[in-house]
């Protein structure tokens, strides 16, 4: 239906919110709602406001120096509202272990968050 928007970022220290340099899953949030106000962007030409999720499943935990990519997609479409979905990956992991700056590039990402979530452009603003 609509193209796919991803970001990807590196988690930092001041994102560890927990023991151990675990982030906040609020921050994955923060990152839907970046790729969703780019998706409604691209669709309406107006960044909307994001209504609500219908699921969010935090599948995996995520470390200050991991790095993120968050991906999102509207799936379906009414007058004002885009349900989306969501995901996260982190895709490189910082090894410590070796050195300070060392970090390895997963094989394969790791999914570290799921969601459906709705957002509303109203009428008046949308110009897509």
């Amino acid at each position: 239906m609509s193209e796919k928007v991803m970001i990807r970022v590196r988690m930092s220290m001041h994102d560890a919110h927990y023991g151990g340099n675990l982030v906040d899953g609020a921050k994955m949030l923060n990152l839907f709602g970046d790729v969703a106000t780019e998706l409604l962007i691209r669709h309406d030409g107006d960044e909307g406001l994001f209504a609500g999720y219908e699921t969010v499943s935090f599948l995996a935990p995520v470390y200050a120096g991991d790095y993120i990519e968050a991906e999102g997609e509207i799936v379906s479409e009414g007058n004002t509202s885009r349900k989306m979905v969501f995901e996260a990956r982190k895709v490189i992991v910082p090894r410590p272990e070796i050195c300070d700056s060392a970090c390895d590039v997963l094989e394969e990402p790791i999914i570290v968050c799921k969601a459906v979530g709705t957002c509303v452009v109203p009428k008046g603003k949308q110009r897509g």
